[in-house]
């Protein structure tokens, strides 16, 4: 009995993993399908939307099978309590890389404004969190807390400096207001990804230590 409910909870960690690392890379390569104009990724992107809603489904299929079927307790148990929220936040940042690889097909007939004004360096900021957290699932032990809130505390500042930045053209060119809104809105989406990873590394600190945190 034991051996096979370890190999189910090796099996829900694999899918959390990979579900993890589609959703990474739907956020990763909508951000590279904004800045190069690249409609073909950003088709790829969206595509992926079914694939991840389907993994959701089946790693929480898993996660109430091994419940029911195992009555798992202590670690065992917040590993799949923090599983089932894991593919949650995952499901939503892989959400947000679909919604921004929808915009690139609104914004990609007019050159980018000042290079995407800061949007990229957010990204590689946010992408750092979601692998952090991922890392410390994988090999179920604590995450650095301070680097956590550091970042997020970065992600907030680029946001409202592309805010900012963002209305200065909108007022300098009335051209400008659509392809800023949608700066803007990516902005939005990126410190909600980012905000996702802190609760990624709320959870996977509590499956490991079971130590309940909260980053503000």
């Amino acid at each position: 009995m034991s051996t096979k409910f370890d190999e189910q909870l090796k099996k829900i960690k694999q899918g959390v993993l990979e579900m993890g690392e589609l959703a990474q890379t739907m956020l990763r390569e909508s951000i590279v399908s904004l800045k190069n104009q690249d409609l073909k990724l950003a088709d790829k992107v969206y595509d992926n939307k079914d694939m991840i809603m389907k993994m959701d489904r089946d790693i929480e299929h898993r996660c109430l099978q091994a419940i029911s079927m195992y009555q798992p307790m202590a670690k065992d148990m917040r590993v799949i309590g923090s599983s089932l929220k894991l593919i949650t936040y995952l499901t939503r940042i892989g959400r947000y890389g679909k919604d921004i690889a929808k915009f690139v097909k609104e914004i990609a007939d007019e050159p980018h404004i000042k290079k995407l004004v800061s949007i990229p360096h957010m990204s590689k900021i946010v992408d750092g969190m979601i692998s952090d957290a991922l890392i410390a699932y994988k090999n179920e032990e604590p995450v650095d807390i301070k680097s956590f809130v550091e970042r997020d505390d970065d992600v907030d500042t680029l946001r409202n400096s592309i805010f900012r930045e963002s209305l200065t053209y909108m007022m300098q060119n009335s051209k400008n207001i659509e392809r800023c809104m949608y700066y803007i809105m990516i902005s939005r989406y990126l410190e909600r990804c980012a905000d996702h990873s802190c609760k990624m590394a709320e959870k996977i600190q509590y499956m490991a230590t079971a130590e309940r945190i909260e980053i503000k």
